[in-house]
């Protein structure tokens, strides 16, 4: 009688304050972009991990001009449909540099400081076997075991990724890759994106200019 009962009540649910987590496909890569992302390989340095190319700007480079275009679009989208604000900002690329995962390497779990946003564009992912991993910051003050996972009571949640995906997301989103699984070298280039122009409000004394 209780179960039934349970079935038929009426009732709604409602998510609030998620974390906005934007995903696109860029146009293919050019041979010169492919083969400058993979000679990057062999100049790149030790990560907790995995392996991450000394130059942190990566996009400067005039061989990405066009991959940066595309960012650039997608990032003033992101601004569009979800920051939504009328203060008279400009979003930018900071820093930008490229990750090397082979097999059995993982990316440790971290944030982004000193940025609003940050993004993650994959050059060589395998959908099988490749995922960005994303986890609730909230302390859970009570552990309960969880038969029936969702987007409620999740503790992570991951996101399949193959080339030419982009993932934005806000920059204080903690995330991880696990273990990397297949053969491939996972290569993707992560990159930040602060702000510039007028913050805040001058009546109510939270102006900033930067």
């Amino acid at each position: 009688m209780k179960e039934n009962k349970m079935q038929s009540l009426n009732y709604q649910m409602h998510g609030i304050f998620p974390v906005p987590i934007y995903c696109a496909k860029l146009k293919k890569f050019t041979d010169i972009e492919l083969k400058v992302v993979r000679s990057l390989q062999n100049k790149s340095s030790k990560n907790l991990g995995n392996y991450r190319s000394k130059d942190s700007y990566i996009l400067k480079l005039k061989h990405f001009k066009n991959i940066k275009k595309q960012l650039d679009q997608h990032i003033l989208n992101y601004f569009d449909k979800v920051v939504c604000t009328s203060n008279k900002v400009v979003p930018y690329i900071t820093q930008s540099w490229l990750n090397y995962t082979r097999e059995n390497e993982y990316h440790h779990s971290h944030r982004h400081q000193n940025s609003f946003i940050s993004g993650v564009l994959y050059f060589d992912a395998n959908r099988d076997n490749d995922k960005i991993y994303f986890e609730k910051a909230k302390y859970e003050q009570i552990s309960l075991k969880t038969n029936n996972f969702n987007l409620y009571n999740s503790p992570s949640w991951f996101f399949q990724v193959e080339s030419r995906d982009l993932i934005i997301f806000p920059s204080d989103t903690q995330h991880f890759v696990q273990n990397k699984k297949g053969s491939n070298v996972r290569t993707s280039l992560s990159f930040n994106v602060f702000i510039k122009g007028e913050v805040g409000d001058k009546e109510a004394l939270t102006e900033l200019i930067i």
